[in-house]
């Protein structure tokens, strides 16, 4: 399951670009994705409540991301701001997830998709994100 669900992510990231950049709808990524090579290795119904859940909701996920930002979010390269938004979603929404999964995830994605040290910026605003909205699972993995 995990390396479905990293396929998942990374799909969804795709899609989220797609809509960031080019404003496509979301049933016209969805229905590009599954042309995708790789879709079947892919947790469809994950992929979908990705990229369904963070477009439907991006102007709450932003407004929890904003404190956290040391620039105006216009600023984050659309890549960065698809993997923030997509942290943001799972630290929110899945807490199936462990946070620490969500914020690897989103490094590994940012590592092999973003800028040059995307992935360390990405890293520092989901953890600040995580200890606020998850502070009961963060303590207990840091001992506190």
């Amino acid at each position: 399951m995990a390396k479905s669900r990293h396929k998942a992510r990374e799909l969804a990231l795709q899609g989220l670009y797609q809509w960031l950049v080019g404003g496509n709808a979301v049933a016209d990524i969805l229905s590009h994705l599954q042309e995708a090579e790789d879709f079947a290795q892919a947790d469809e119904a994950y992929l979908t409540t990705l990229l369904a859940g963070v477009t439907a909701q991006q102007a709450s996920l932003d407004a929890l991301l904003v404190p956290k930002l040391d620039r105006d979010i216009a600023r984050l390269s659309p890549i960065e701001h698809a993997i923030l938004l997509m942290g943001a979603y799972e630290a929110q929404h899945c807490p199936e997830v462990p946070y620490r999964v969500v914020i690897d995830e989103a490094v590994e994605l940012a590592k092999r998709y973003g800028g040059t040290d995307g992935h360390k910026y990405v890293n520092g605003v989901l953890d600040k994100l995580v200890a606020e909205l998850r502070p009961a699972e963060v303590a207990r993995a840091r001992g506190s």
